[in-house]
């Protein structure tokens, strides 16, 4: 055991705040289940945009930042900064959108959007597929890490630690609701941050490694550290920046970086006071997710391959853990081991805050659909709000459940990370013109889910039981979007539009704008219905500008801070200058934009 009786008690503080905070917010949170789910649609930008970063700052994210610089060097991480695309673009477009809806959940859009039956049922089966089933998968895969820093630093076994997180964080996330979550969010992201920055910083000081000079001269170490990768290699080129950059951002819809929002995101814009307030916690999100937080875990990771270079190495240090779960993601709990006692138990502390903060949102968004589009919408409508919340908090117990059993059959986050890639390659293009097409069907996503998860199950499963050579990711992911896509289009072409009637009320209420709407704008107008006008219309060409624009600022500072850590100072200053401008420009049209 690693952890002496200090680093204990500040684990045991830990968990005495996070449930205080629960209990101080359980009474107003069990008021109605927009107070439990929304709390109560007034909420500021910067508590919404810290909990959105929370969020995705969990135990297995630096986990999975470690698996890719091991594997593929720091251009690696190509694979999520690529979704930076997909995040701007909700910033810019889509947020205010999704603000002037007014519902209470994303899958509440398909029955503002769409029209009769085929609506009402992709309500209720996307409510149990990604609020159930998906969502298990992902929470799975949070635990996965977590069962990993449990027996390298705790020496649990895989239930033990399982049991222990799902206590903790049912009780203040059943008590509390969102209102809960928001609010230890902001503590349990400061803490996280601060624990990712002492790792870094002690691990680049040990022995082994001795500074940052003599970790990026080691041989381990040199040939990761290029930020995009080598252009005269096309076998690590076109799967790790050509595929994300050019069809992954659009195609696949993933938690945190939906393509037009999604999830938990949208509940917190959802949740917040107005649009402004939605697109700005928004773009908050999306600047410190991509530009504040990976360097310390890259650090962690690259000084991992000088101390543990291999998984043999891995392999002969922890002896007493499970070989099925020895991989590369491995290293970062392993790095943890050198830190000193007291640094230690906050370091642990704020791993412990990053997989809370993750699993808290999850069961919340998870459980609004479940009580909101599935219980209240089909089973009982007529359930009072006292009721509702309690369905909410029985449920949030049931899917903590189902995620810690899956979790134990899991074997390395990356492995995860590209099974969810391909559950839903070949979706995103959907979610992203169903806003602004208004020939898009209820039949084109039920058409859309169904066969990209056919491809996933043949792809990650059937192939290879068949006897067939597995296909690299890359071509998994190519294919599934490929079959996917072109099946949605035929069956979009095919099939009924909404009614006039339901596409007229949303075009109302949200107001897309957008050439895609022209056709039934002109429909309406000559039937004696037209649109009527009003102040609040959309701004797609500036909102796509200022998406490049906000793209460009996020990926030349992650480059700049990648320069400066390097040494490399006339790169760095540009990229500096480059994130400037870039800033600047979008300070200056911030007020052009149309929200409220």
């Amino acid at each position: 055991m690693l952890l002496t009786t200090g680093d204990w008690l500040i684990v045991a503080a830990f968990f005495v705040v996070i449930l205080s905070i629960g209990v101080l917010t359980s009474k107003k949170a069990g008021k109605s289940s927009t107070e439990f789910f929304l709390s109560g649609r007034n909420m500021p930008w910067w508590l919404l945009g810290v909990s959105m970063v929370a969020t995705t700052f969990s135990t297995d994210t630096p986990n999975l930042v470690t698996d890719l610089v091991r594997t593929h060097g720091v251009s690696g991480n190509w694979l999520w900064w690529a979704f930076l695309l997909t995040g701007m673009l909700t910033v810019f477009v889509y947020a205010k959108l999704w603000r002037r809806s007014k519902v209470m959940t994303d899958i509440e859009f398909y029955e503002i959007r769409y029209s009769g039956k085929p609506a009402a049922f992709l309500r209720g089966f996307r409510a149990i597929y990604l609020g159930v089933f998906f969502n298990v998968m992902i929470m799975a895969t949070v635990s996965l890490a977590a069962i990993k820093i449990g027996s390298v630093l705790l020496n649990l076994s895989p239930l033990q630690t399982i049991a222990v997180a799902m206590l903790v964080t049912v009780i203040y996330t059943g008590l509390g609701g969102l209102r809960s979550v928001l609010a230890t969010d902001f503590f349990l992201f400061s803490f996280a941050m601060f624990g990712a920055i002492m790792a870094a910083i002690i691990a680049v000081g040990l022995p082994q490694v001795n500074g940052l000079g003599n970790l990026f001269a080691h041989p381990n170490v040199a040939g990761h550290l290029n930020l995009l990768p080598d252009f005269g290699d096309s076998t690590n080129l076109i799967p790790v920046l050509l595929i994300p950059l050019a069809v992954q951002w659009w195609s696949v819809w993933y938690p945190g970086a939906e393509p037009g929002g999604g999830g938990y995101l949208v509940q917190r814009m959802l949740s917040a006071k107005n649009e402004k307030n939605a697109m700005g916690a928004t773009l908050f999100f999306n600047a410190a997710h991509y530009a504040l937080r990976p360097w310390p875990w890259i650090l962690v990771a690259l000084a991992s391959l000088i101390i543990f270079p291999d998984l043999t190495t891995l392999t002969q240090a922890f002896p007493h853990v499970n070989p099925n779960i020895i991989k590369n993601d491995l290293a970062y709990p392993a790095m943890l081991t050198f830190l000193p006692r007291g640094i230690l138990g906050i370091v642990v502390a704020s791993l412990i805050a990053a997989y809370m903060s993750t699993m808290a949102s999850h069961l919340n968004w998870g459980s609004s659909y479940v009580v909101n589009d599935f219980y209240k919408r089909f089973i009982k409508p007529e359930a009072t709000e006292k009721e509702l919340v309690a369905v909410g908090r029985m449920s949030t117990v049931v899917l903590m459940v189902f995620a810690g059993a899956i979790a134990l059959l899991l074997s390395n986050a990356l492995q995860a990370f590209h099974i969810l890639l391909q559950i839903g390659a070949g979706t995103g293009l959907i979610f992203i013109l169903r806003w602004f097409w208004w020939r898009i069907n209820a039949f084109t996503e039920i058409a859309g889910m169904i066969v990209s998860f056919l491809i996933a199950l043949y792809l990650e499963i059937i192939h290879a039981k068949l006897g067939f050579q597995p296909f690299p990711s890359h071509i998994n992911l190519i294919i599934g979007v490929s079959i996917t896509t072109m099946t949605w289009l035929v069956v979009t072409l095919f099939t009924k539009p909404a009614s006039d009637e339901k596409l007229r009320s949303f075009y109302s209420l949200v107001r897309p704008g957008g050439p895609g709407w022209k056709t039934l704008l002109s429909r309406l107008e000559r039937a004696g219905n037209p649109v009527e006008e009003t102040a609040t219309k959309g701004d797609l060409p500036l909102g796509i500008l200022c998406m490049v624009m906000g793209c460009l600022a996020v990926y030349s500072t992650v480059f700049a801070a990648g320069y400066y850590l390097y040494g490399n100072l006339i790169p760095a200053l540009v990229t500096t200058l480059i994130a400037a401008i870039s800033i600047l420009f979008l300070v200056r049209t911030w007020g052009r934009l149309e929200m409220k």
